[in-house]
């Protein structure tokens, strides 16, 4: 329980890798803050993980693609804990669609959850982290440096997400706030109406990705890995 004190705020943390990566700073020591578009959702994963550690979860609704929102919730979690010391923007979608056929809402959900969200809790954060010397992590994936079909929103928007991460590390580590973006591949979760099943067991699973943040954000104030990518071991 090294991280005691520590505050965690991550979006997207009512399933899949958000939740496993609560979870995993909860079992650690940490406090989180989850979002939701559902408060009932970021509710019923914060009662989950109270019943792992009591009083160490808060869940919260709101939109990343409203920067007033995201505001609201950062000033949520400042007033029940006073400080912010990890930011995990994990809310994502997905839409796969061949681009004759890939409709313009499905591309600006796409955009304004995956890339633009992640700017407006960078922005929604940003003092808070300062305050703290914290640490910013974005959730992007294998998809942000390989392209495939049907890919043509979410690669975009994976794409630009790497590359925001990455522009964003150099423009305030100076401040001795870390960024780091972990792309993940194959990961068994609920993500673009999947139902996980004992078939998805070669996958990563979530809590592998909440153990990587763990580590993370134990390294040494000196070394910073800027970009993580990671894969099953053994793929189909």
């Amino acid at each position: 329980m090294s991280d005691i004190n520590k505050i965690a705020f991550i979006t997207g943390g009512s399933k899949g890798i958000g939740y496993g990566i609560a979870e995993a700073l909860v079992k650690d020591g940490v406090k989180v803050a989850i979002t939701s578009r559902s408060l009932e959702g970021a509710l019923e994963a914060a009662n989950t993980l109270n019943s792992i550690r009591e009083g160490y979860a808060l869940g919260l609704a709101s939109d990343v693609r409203d920067l007033e929102s995201q505001t609201k919730a950062v000033e949520a979690v400042l007033a029940q804990w006073g400080q912010i010391d990890y930011v995990i923007a994990n809310a994502g979608v997905g839409h796969f669609a061949p681009i004759q056929e890939l409709t313009p809402a499905q591309w600006n959900e796409t955009i304004d959850i995956n890339l633009t969200g992640v700017f407006y809790t960078a922005k929604a954060t940003l003092d808070a982290l300062k305050a703290s010397q914290g640490y910013f992590i974005t959730i992007s994936s294998l998809a942000g440096t390989n392209f495939f079909p049907k890919g043509t929103a979410y690669n975009a928007s994976k794409f630009g997400l790497v590359g925001f991460t990455q522009a964003m590390m150099m423009d305030i580590r100076s401040e001795g706030i870390k960024v780091t973006t972990i792309m993940p591949g194959s990961v068994a979760t609920e993500f673009n109406n999947h139902k996980p099943s004992e078939q998805d067991a070669w996958k990563i699973q979530p809590e592998d990705i909440g153990q990587i943040v763990v580590d993370l954000v134990k390294l040494p104030a000196r070394t910073l890995p800027s970009k993580i990518e990671v894969r099953p071991s053994f793929p189909k």
